[in-house]
């Protein structure tokens, strides 16, 4: 009788140690997708903060083109008229 209480605790055992080494598995490719998914929001942050420093310099020089051109208007006089517009 002991020896069947024994096979069924050893039983229970190894599929005890089986769930915990799917689980393993699982959080071992959760961590795996996290970690693409971190690097491909970091690729996307540079090209975001390229696009934003392209953008930044191409203001300041229309605005700057802007300045020359009609020196009398300063940046806020300019967007009060837009807004007045609207």
């Amino acid at each position: 009788m002991l020896l069947y209480v024994l096979i069924g605790l050893c039983l229970s055992l190894s599929g005890v140690a089986g769930l915990q080494l799917m689980y393993m598995f699982y959080l071992d490719r959760l961590d795996k997708q996290r970690k693409k998914h971190v690097h491909e929001l970091e690729v996307e942050c540079r090209r975001l903060a390229n696009l934003l420093v392209e953008a930044e310099r191409e203001l300041k020089l229309k605005n700057d083109m802007l300045a020359v051109a009609y020196p009398e208007f300063d940046d806020e006089e300019a967007w009060a008229d837009v807004i007045e517009e609207r």
